[in-house]
């Protein structure tokens, strides 16, 4: 049982909270690079670990990510010129680059020097697998960026559903890592079929196996932990087990068990205490990886259909999440269209921060369980000066990936050879290589 006291912990990320601070010695997703795809465009909000963030491409082509109050005197620079190699304040004028600098004070006497004495607050940035990453941590020790295990390569296709969501990040996660709830939850998405391994088509994910109380076992590691979710399969009960392995990768990524053509990812980045950027990850070779668009409505996270422009759910607690009572009827089991719909609908009705103490957790929890364990001591060794968890010799080897299958019973889960999902014939022999090895 998890303290009133640890769940705080767990879940508070905003100023100088401890869980925020380990965080920020993280490189951190800020937006979607397509979010800020023109240069000189629209510039765009970001609010990560409570601080509030503008992103903008400029002339050249360059991503900013700096602080949204314009160092005069604190207006919001959303709302600025994106203009020749910088972003111009509204109130007064002046003007900013990528780096901070500020390029013009158009307020000031010409001879004034004070804009040099001035400079912005701005976070450096990379852009990766189809984000914009910043490093928002103590600037004088800045890691290198290394890429996510979701997009090993700048040639990955990498496509993404994104969501802002008003609970915490923790109980997405929770969501992510557990197994068990989609053998009810997602069991008109993710269904039982006389299948030897899980399938995807344009609208289900096949898996072969209809048990839905899943024995689990953790395998921790520097990085968080894998875990199995064991069930009968349909064929070949008595001799082989159906494997689905999660992999938790600290502070907020999962690899969820693929199917047979695309890899998939979770990634939940906390903008404040009680609201969460979560994006859902397809990810692999272009030949067998759904387009962005395509992805999306799988999903049921198109804009402009499931979401509003600045990606805010359509469906709430108010409308009831657009579930459908008649459908239900006719045997969906939630009468809400999309796998993460389903889970959101769960997160939001637990509340902004759900209340852990009044858990009642059993056997399928495994994963939950180690998951507040491992964290809440994460933060507590942070405070006492250790590193933190998923950083330098912590960081998840490339070689680690989740898998499912239908494997023999003796065969143990943890040393099966596994691999990413890649076509026959990969484009790219170099990732197979790479990451086809054993754990």
């Amino acid at each position: 049982m998890i303290t009133h006291e640890d769940n705080l912990l767990l879940c508070q990320v905003e100023g100088q909270a401890p869980a925020g601070q380990m965080m920020r010695r993280h490189w951190i997703p800020i937006c979607l690079s397509e979010e800020v795809s023109e240069a000189d465009g629209t510039p765009v909000k970001a609010r990560i670990l409570g601080e509030n963030l503008v992103v903008f491409r400029d002339t050249d082509g360059r991503v900013g990510v700096v602080d949204e109050k314009c160092p005069h005197r604190g207006a919001s620079l959303l709302f600025g010129r994106n203009e020749e190699g910088g972003l111009r304040c509204l109130y007064h004028g002046w003007k900013m680059d990528v780096e901070g600098n500020v390029l013009e004070m158009v307020s000031e006497p010409q001879a004034s020097n004070m804009a040099e004495k001035i400079k912005h607050k701005a976070y450096p940035v990379k852009e990766w697998g189809s984000f914009v990453w910043a490093f928002l941590g103590p600037q004088e020790n800045i890691p290198e960026f290394v890429p996510p295990r979701w997009a090993p390569t700048a040639q990955t296709r990498v496509s993404v559903g994104k969501a802002i969501l008003p609970v915490n990040w923790a109980q997405i996660l929770e969501g992510a890592i557990d197994s068990a709830h989609s053998s009810s939850l997602h069991s008109s998405d993710m269904v039982p079929a006389r299948v030897h391994g899980a399938q995807a088509t344009d609208k289900n994910w096949l898996r072969p196996s209809t048990d839905k109380a899943p024995r689990m076992q953790v395998q921790k590691t520097a990085y968080g932990f894998r875990y199995a979710a064991i069930r009968r399969p349909i064929f070949d009960a008595q001799t082989h087990d159906y494997i689905r392995t999660t992999v938790f990768v600290a502070p907020w990524t999962v690899l969820i068990p693929p199917n047979n053509l695309y890899n998939v990812a979770n990634v939940n980045i906390p903008m404040d205490d009680t609201h969460t950027c979560f994006y859902f990850i397809a990810w692999g070779d272009a030949s067998q990886t759904p387009e962005t668009e395509t992805w999306r409505k799988f999903l049921g996270m198109s804009l402009g259909v499931d979401l509003d422009a600045y990606y805010q759910p359509l469906r709430n607690y108010g409308n009831r999440f657009w579930q459908d009572r008649q459908a239900m009827k006719a045997g969906n089991f939630t009468g809400i269209q999309g796998i993460p719909n389903q889970d959101m609908a769960m997160w939001i009705t637990m509340g902004p921060i759900a209340d852990r103490t009044q858990d009642r957790l059993g056997a399928s929890d495994l994963a939950i369980v180690e998951f507040r364990k491992l964290m809440v001591q994460a933060v507590k060794d942070f405070q006492q000066g250790a590193p933190a968890m998923g950083t330098g010799d912590q960081h998840i080897p490339e070689s680690v990936c989740s898998f499912q299958n239908v494997i023999p019973k003796t065969t143990d889960w943890r040393e099966y050879e596994a691999h990413y999902i890649w076509k026959d014939s990969p484009v790219n022999p170099e990732l197979d290589t790479a990451y086809s090895v054993r754990k």
